[in-house]
């Protein structure tokens, strides 16, 4: 998988669930998003702290986690 660096995973953040830059967001959530049919500009509009970037690599990390067959 590339180095995806605004991936983030730590025990005391959302019980150590793939977030994005060590916040409340989780990979799962802006996948579970665009799944069911949400753009990328939707989503920054509810989370306007996160940047386009973000969600280009959360994608990243899930595709990368299914080619793999693994999803920590």
């Amino acid at each position: 998988m590339q180095n995806l660096t605004r991936i983030t995973r730590n025990p005391e953040v959302m019980g150590g669930k793939p977030c994005i830059r060590g916040m409340l967001v989780t990979v799962g959530t802006i996948v579970c998003l665009m799944a069911s049919g949400h753009s990328a500009n939707d989503i920054l509009k509810v989370y306007p702290y996160l940047e386009e970037a973000d969600i280009h690599e959360a994608l990243a990390y899930e595709t990368g986690c299914l080619i793999i067959n693994t999803r920590p």
